[in-house]
């Protein structure tokens, strides 16, 4: 079974300059074709775009609703990590190079004068 990871990522608000880009929807799309080359070379695929909600604070007391544009890219996880769950990722480096527990017997107690256990007695009998 293939398994994927994600990155979601906020789409660019501007265009960017270049020679020859002149026209605001040229410059927005230069913006997304850089972005999304950038990522490519990375290794990750572009899914889809997405206009989410977003509820923001607006003075103290009160909130407002935005809506907030994303892209969302996804790269398949090797096989080897596929297999593993994720929170076992961590664990897969070479045991040799963690030491071994010691075993032996108990270091022997230290003589001393511990606190009798039991009822509270009263100094007064």
């Amino acid at each position: 079974m293939q398994r994927f990871e994600f990155k979601v990522i906020p789409a660019p608000r501007r265009g960017e300059k270049a020679r020859g880009v002149k026209t605001t929807e040229e410059r927005f799309a230069l913006a997304l074709t850089n972005l999304m080359n950038d990522l490519g070379a990375e290794g990750w695929d572009y899914v889809r775009a997405d206009s989410l909600p977003c509820e923001e604070r607006a003075g103290f007391t009160s909130t407002k609703t935005t809506v907030q544009n994303v892209l969302v890219f996804r790269r398949a996880i090797p096989s080897a990590a596929a297999e593993a769950p994720a929170s076992s990722r961590l664990l897969l480096q070479d045991p040799a190079a963690t030491p071994a527990p010691r075993l032996g017997p108990a270091d022997a107690p230290v003589a001393g004068t511990a606190p009798a256990l039991g009822p509270a007695k009263l100094d007064a009998e």
